[in-house]
């Protein structure tokens, strides 16, 4: 293994170096009891990783290859999860159930035809790994049944280069182990951004996104990483041929082959690079925030912005619960957080008949901030920078919430406009009961769970309404707890006719209602494709359709 990295923590979110202190933990858990009201009755650490107990490595790696491979503890345990709440807690109490036996570090295309050759002979599945922050169950080696020997995390980390630029067509042909910060500083030197920033950003990889169609800043039109694909390269263990699309503008020759790539979550083949759309980075930039005493004008405001052909940057709407827990507004009172940006021309315009509906809708809009050059418009101390650094910085807040024993986890979807009234009240009636029953908290009032609802994306058609759940937890049973209420929430959200995700991808955790949702011909084509590209069913195992036996 030739490169070398920063280590992660072994179970939570970022660097070991980014751990806070106890003292730092102190001043956290204070901070929490006084915004929330919950009582924490102790800080508790993280158990050490040399005091867990890890599963010995069922497999050694071949002579040829084994400067490729790593089968050293800290490795294996923080490429066994992900970064969903139930990973961390797991991690944070030293459960690891499931651990790869061996993690390879691919430095080219040929490393990684080579590595999967290998798996294939050896009966082992082979999970490609970028950033590890999925937060469905996408990376664990939680395998399906037992035909497996060992498991194989391939970390892409090492092949993160920018290798091409055409600044005449503006796309950029891109290493899929590129961390959005590793991207977007090779880009830079060519005036360049990809500007897509999903809340991962700072660890997450391009083959990552593309392999789970990740959801990026803005909010309207360019919402999903999709949107600024020109053309995937990939191998699959079938061997023989490279999957490599054309590069085009556009096409309707057939079915895209770039389309089947996309959300496959490392079920058909390991992405490894892929031609994308560019841009100049913008120099006009305006934001501001707009309060509305009800979140449900609020919406209907958002509603007539998304349909008027406005495509502002940011549109994200925040219920009064929301934008109070992030500090972003005055209690009782959604926050409309709106932005536009450019390269090529002002915005002022836009943003003025955008807040003119806002005002339509009782919207009280506050300053209009930024202009031409600057970096960040939202960088003061009004409510718009307040939301974004909440926003950035609640996955590492939510360890120091695990510590202090405090419940904190999202779940999203998607619902066309005409129905989305009934379904928010449906759903945040199925959180509220199903987080009254596992918990001991009072159901109002100081201290009682909170759950809140932002649109994270808007379409002319309909909101991605984006639910948060802030509880106390009980301790040691953390995992359980939520379950239970993923499972309620998650059964409305499929009853209600919502997606059982609009950008967290399905891995193993959204299977059950993934299965549901999907059409039972496109499940069979799918298997089909798998048995085609995938014949020992290797990659992995478990999502999104469960392999052929071949035995």
């Amino acid at each position: 293994m030739k490169a070398a990295y920063r280590r992660f923590k072994h179970w939570g979110w970022g660097f070991e170096d980014q751990q806070p202190d106890e003292r730092a933990l102190e001043g956290i858990a204070g901070a929490l009891h006084e915004r929330l009201g919950f009582e924490i009755d102790r800080i508790e650490q993280p158990v050490p990783l040399a005091d867990v107990k890890l599963p010995r490595t069922r497999l050694k790696p071949p002579a040829e290859l084994k400067e490729m491979f790593t089968a050293g503890e800290h490795t294996r345990a923080a490429h066994s999860m992900g970064k969903a709440y139930r990973d961390v807690v797991r991690g944070f109490r030293g459960i690891y159930e499931h651990l790869p036996d061996l993690v390879a570090f691919p430095e080219s295309p040929e490393d990684v035809d080579a590595v999967l050759s290998w798996c294939a002979d050896e009966r082992a599945a082979a999970i490609p790994f970028g950033g590890g922050t999925s937060v469905v169950g996408g990376v664990e080696p939680r395998l399906p049944d037992d035909r497996y020997r060992a498991v194989v995390t391939l970390d892409m980390r090492a092949m993160d280069r920018v290798l091409e630029v055409d600044a005449v067509s503006r796309a950029a042909r891109i290493q899929a182990g590129a961390t959005g910060p590793r991207l977007e500083e090779q880009l830079r030197e060519h005036g360049l951004t990809l500007r897509h920033f999903p809340q991962s950003f700072e660890y997450s990889t391009l083959g990552g996104w593309l392999a789970t169609r990740a959801g990026g800043h803005y909010a309207t039109v360019y919402t999903h990483v999709d949107d600024l694909v020109e053309s995937i390269r990939a191998l699959t263990p079938a061997g023989g041929h490279e999957w490599i699309s054309r590069r085009l503008p556009g096409s309707g020759a057939g079915p895209s082959p770039d389309r089947a790539l996309l959300g496959s979550e490392g079920i058909l083949g390991v992405i490894t690079e892929a031609w994308m759309r560019v841009q100049e980075r913008p120099r006009f930039k305006l934001s501001t925030g707009v309060r509305f005493d009800e979140f449900a004008a609020g919406a209907e405001a958002v509603r007539e912005l998304s349909q008027a052909a406005l495509f502002p940057t940011n549109c994200r709407l925040l219920d009064a619960t929301e934008a109070e827990t992030t500090g972003a507004g005055p209690p009782g009172r959604a926050l409309l957080v709106l932005g536009f940006e450019a390269a090529h021309h002002p915005v002022d315009e836009w943003m003025s008949i955008a807040l003119e509906v806002c005002r339509e809708h009782g919207g009280e809009p506050g300053e209009v901030r930024g202009g031409a050059g600057e970096e960040n418009p939202a960088s003061g101390e009004d409510s718009v920078s307040a939301w974004r650094h909440a926003f950035l910085n609640a996955p590492y807040l939510r360890d120091a919430m695990v510590a202090c024993g405090i419940l904190s986890d999202t779940f999203e979807t998607a619902i066309t406009w005409d129905r989305f009234p009934g379904f928010h009240e449906d759903v945040m009636e199925a959180a509220r009961e199903a987080v009254a029953e596992v918990t001991d908290a009072p159901s109002d009032g100081p201290g009682s769970p909170r759950i809140s609802c932002r649109f994270t994306h808007v379409y002319p058609d309909g909101p991605a309404p984006y639910y948060t759940v802030l509880a106390p937890a009980k301790r040691g049973g953390e995992v359980e707890q939520w379950d239970e209420i993923k499972a309620a929430v998650s059964e409305i959200v499929i009853d209600g006719g919502g997606t059982i995700t609009h950008h967290h991808a399905i891995g193993r955790d959204h299977r059950p209602w993934y299965d549901r949702q999907r059409p039972e011909p496109f499940a069979a084509a799918l298997r089909a494709a798998k048995r085609e590209l995938d014949p020992r069913g290797i990659l992995n195992p478990g999502v999104l359709v469960d392999p052929d036996r071949d035995d």
